[in-house]
């Protein structure tokens, strides 16, 4: 995949998983989420008053840090893993925010915003008994997920994941956008079932440039005055149309972290 934004999320992704796999560290730790969480977070939303986002040096805290998450690398993103939002152009304005939480960017306008790498640890055992192919599979079967975390005054973080639901379902079909420069197609946007903080959401994203594919999981989820997008991408799935689990594990963890 020629991708900018792409390329450097498998990049960093690559290099992380063979310093996993030189030092041969623990198992990972992951699930899948259940149906419930729409109408669980309408209900808080209606019922919370205006919330005071929290500081730069609050939010800090509050984001994931090492030991977090079981079976999990986490370090703060680098710079080269950082985009704005103004290096991403949508043709479909509704589809903005969406795309802005796939690329790991801010969505709307935080008080306070800091971004994470958190990349699974391969599972112990998982290439016993396995034949070459599928234990290089097992060997990469490691989950990078970009978390971008921001605070909001008044209702922003639950906006931000009311722009995300109307984005999924407006921009389901497919849509074009560039970031950095460079032209990317959402092919289809596919709902899945999650649950964390007051409310959340997920989707499974498929992206398609020169007739290559890969998919992303993108989770949205809110917390009182805090919105996080956690986006997605596992190594032995890519180009080979295989599906892997959302990275509930770590949504969970930042859940109760700003809690």
């Amino acid at each position: 995949m020629r991708s900018t934004a792409i390329r450097r999320t498998a990049v960093a992704a690559t290099a992380v998983s063979l310093a996993l796999l030189v030092t041969a560290c623990g198992g990972s730790d992951s699930g899948s989420g259940d149906k419930g969480a729409d109408a669980k977070g309408k209900e808080s939303a209606a019922a919370n008053p205006a919330a005071k986002a929290l500081t730069a040096a609050e939010l800090e805290k509050a984001a994931l840090a090492k030991g977090d998450v079981k079976g999990h690398k986490i370090s703060k993103a680098a710079a080269k893993d950082v985009i704005s939002g103004d290096d991403i152009k949508v043709e479909k304005e509704v589809c903005a925010p969406f795309v802005d939480a796939l690329m790991g960017a801010q969505v709307g306008e935080p008080a306070a915003f800091t971004k994470r790498t958190v990349v699974s640890e391969p599972k112990k055992g998982s290439q016993d008994g396995a034949d070459a192919e599928d234990a290089f599979k097992a060997a990469f079967d490691i989950t990078t997920t970009q978390l971008a975390l921001g605070s909001y005054d008044g209702k922003g973080a639950e906006e931000s994941v009311a722009s995300l639901r109307t984005a999924a379902t407006d921009c389901a079909g497919g849509f074009d956008f560039t970031a950095a420069g460079e032209k990317q197609k959402v092919s289809k946007i596919t709902e899945e079932q999650v649950k964390g903080g007051e409310d959340a959401a997920a989707w499974t994203v498929q992206l398609e440039q020169d007739g290559e594919k890969i998919e992303f999981k993108l989770v949205a989820m809110r917390q009182g005055p805090s919105f996080a997008s956690f986006s997605s991408m596992n190594l032995a799935a890519m180009g080979g149309g295989e599906d892997f689990e959302l990275p509930t594990a770590v949504v969970e963890a930042q859940a109760a972290k700003l809690a």
